[in-house]
């Protein structure tokens, strides 16, 4: 039986993990060289693949990716990375040519909801979830699908990008060029901006629920991410309708999120009720690499092959 190999490539660090089944044969991090550009960050991984290798006297056979953006099953070149460095270039095919091996490259939220589905607290308590969403929601707010097990990447790679579904065109400006994106009312930077806006305090997301006892604007700060995090699930349910749905990330430590906010779902659903579970991730900071190692499981196939 083959083991399974991923790597988790981060902004700031970039891990390798091998799977024997469920049980982590080897798991090594280093830092993500961004002063020495693209060639810089290919060669680092390059090198962890095969140091990697040397410690355990195996080469991978096939190696899964998780990456700050996505890989465009059309033209095969990586895109919305905010690891910028990686944009317009083919990550994919590089590696490939480097390891003599298959790579396959998915979003870093399409690998936490894979990992959370497989190993994680989906396996622990729904266990037989055909349809699962799972969120990140911190700096930034991303998505994955997972269906049958297996990844939904889309006809344009772009499966999952919750984050950037408009709910206001008036709203505030989002990075990726549009106006009043998911990102921009409930990430966490988002929401520590809107208090910072009507107080002139600064205080961190989990400060602001701190004080929400006894501090009405954190209290309405609060109520502003429970009435858009359901408004902005809804959209969700309404069109993709999961069995169970995960949160992950800093905003997704709220408490309130998983009472106040769900009960916002539903003045925006089209339906009586809604039942669908929300839960905690179990996985933690370890989501993302184990995800990437179970690309390599055969967990994931793009829509358009180059």
């Amino acid at each position: 039986m083959s083991w399974d190999w991923g790597i988790d490539l981060g902004g700031t660090k970039m891990e390798c993990v091998v799977l024997d089944g469920d049980t982590v044969v080897l798991r090594e991090r280093q830092l993500t060289p961004r002063d020495t550009g693209y060639q810089g960050i290919v060669d680092a991984i390059i090198a962890l693949v095969e140091r990697c290798a040397i410690a355990l006297g195996r080469r991978p056979e096939r190696l899964g990716m998780g990456t700050p953006g996505a890989r465009d099953p059309q033209t095969g070149v990586m895109k919305n990375c905010n690891t910028t460095e990686l944009n317009g270039r083919p990550l994919k095919e590089d590696l490939e040519a480097r390891l003599g091996i298959p790579v396959l490259i998915a979003n870093d939220a399409n690998c936490f909801a894979l990992a959370e589905t497989h190993l994680g607290a989906v396996r622990a308590r729904y266990p037989e979830a055909r349809v699962v969403f799972g969120i990140i929601m911190g700096t930034g707010v991303g998505s994955g699908i997972v269906v049958d097990g297996r990844v939904l990447a889309g006809h344009h790679g772009i499966a999952g990008e919750w984050g950037h579904n408009v709910l206001s065109p008036d709203g505030p400006e989002c990075y990726c060029g549009k106006r009043g994106c998911v990102e921009t009312f409930i990430s966490g930077p988002a929401l520590e901006a809107w208090y910072r806006d009507k107080t002139k305090r600064r205080l961190s997301l989990p400060q602001i629920a701190a004080a929400a006892a006894h501090d009405h604007t954190a209290r309405q700060t609060l109520d502003r991410l429970h009435r858009l995090f359901g408004q902005a699930i809804a959209n969700v349910v309404n069109i993709l309708d999961p069995d169970v749905i995960v949160i992950g990330g800093g905003v997704g430590n709220i408490d309130s999120l998983y009472t106040a906010g769900r009960e916002s779902v539903l003045p925006y659903l089209f339906n009586p009720r809604f039942t669908t579970p929300i839960i905690r991730p179990a996985l933690g900071d370890s989501a993302g690499v184990f995800g990437a190692a179970l690309l390599a499981r055969g967990t994931f196939k793009e829509a358009l092959l180059g």
